[in-house]
């Protein structure tokens, strides 16, 4: 258009010279001597425990291979244990062994979580100190306590309980008895003599021994739920209750899972409580009810004393599976909880 006013090209400016990307400074820490020696110290003990616990797997390996050649599969099909006989299986001790753990677990789960909660957000401020200590202290009690402790006080009144589900639960197989003594007997050995030194039993010490350890986990994991939270669910209207169900259990869903399985792989291993309990049989039993039963440690500790070498390898061989699952447990439940500590899949 004619009215249009071109204006005059602009003079080029000067060239712009690019510029280094930023590079974020390195920081670095001046530890004192007392930092450097711990922190070593730590690292060496570290080491020394995975030196040690690595040891063990590889002597328990290499003394489970003469029994894998020999038995080969039927290792893990055979239920009898009659080494005289050449005849040699884990298939019945493994499944008393998995017994005892999960009925253990279904006690103690319930008992440490609802303990767990009371301690961080029921519990007046003068009592925690003591019941933390009181709960550090439980886990310190040695095993063989728990057993004669229920052997002598507990048994005779949880054999009226498995009577009781057997006979209005009967229906069920896991809780179906077969006696023909179905009557208590108060003598001798008072109580239900077919009910007695059960895998049932047997887990109710080993739940008191893991109770405190699946408590300790998940109260430091319900102890570091962000108070905020806490505080504005509270000022919202929410009950104590409402509260701990949609701010603390849910920040703390990863510490009651690795508590449960930290406390799962001591109850794989605990062994002279059972041993103190069981009536050791080597038979496939679904029903945990029933007098008679057999874990992996309680057949160690029962027969490692008169072992022949092809028994005592067989032994080690048990000891090795027990070794594996127990340590893949730990390592699982140690992940876990990690994993909740660093706040690492919470959604708070």
């Amino acid at each position: 258009m004619s009215g249009d006013v071109l204006a005059p090209p602009s003079a080029p400016g000067p060239a712009v010279e690019p510029r280094d990307e930023d590079v974020p400074r390195k920081l670095t820490a001046r530890h004192s001597v007392q930092d450097r020696i711990f922190v070593h110290s730590v690292r060496v003990i570290g080491l020394f425990v995975l030196v040690i616990v690595s040891s063990i797997g590889i002597f328990l390996g290499l003394q489970a291979r003469p029994t894998f050649s020999h038995y080969g599969w039927s290792f893990f099909t055979e239920s009898r244990w009659l080494p005289s006989q050449d005849i040699v299986g884990i298939s019945a001790v493994l499944l008393g062994t998995v017994q005892v753990a999960a009925i253990a677990l279904l006690i103690a789960f319930p008992l440490s979580l609802l303990t767990a909660l009371f301690v961080t957000d029921w519990a007046p401020a003068r009592m925690k100190n003591s019941l933390v200590r009181a709960i550090d202290l439980m886990a310190a009690v040695p095993g063989i306590v728990f057993g004669l402790w229920v052997l002598l006080f507990i048994q005779p009144h949880a054999t009226h309980v498995a009577h009781f589900l057997s006979k209005y639960l009967g229906w069920i197989p896991i809780f179906k008895v077969h006696t023909d003594v179905d009557y208590p007997i108060w003598n001798q050995a008072p109580g239900y003599p077919a009910y007695q030194g059960s895998a049932f039993i047997a887990a109710i010490a080993v739940s008191m021994m893991i109770f405190p350890m699946a408590t300790s986990v998940m109260r430091e994991v319900f102890s570091e739920a962000p108070a905020g939270e806490k505080e504005a669910a509270i000022a919202l209207g929410a009950t104590r209750w409402s509260m701990v169900r949609t701010v603390v259990i849910p920040f703390g869903r990863s510490g009651i899972v690795g508590g449960t399985m930290l406390a799962l792989g001591r109850a794989l291993g605990e062994t002279i409580s059972v041993v103190l309990i069981i009536s050791q049989t080597f038979q496939l039993k679904v029903n945990p009810l029933e007098s008679g039963t057999s874990t992996i440690s309680s057949m160690i500790a029962i027969g490692y004393k008169e072992a022949t070498p092809a028994q005592l390898s067989a032994l080690l061989t048990a000891g090795f599976l027990l070794f594996v699952i127990t340590l893949v447990t730990n390592t699982i439940a140690a992940q876990i909880v990690a994993r909740g500590r660093s706040g690492a899949g919470t959604e708070i």
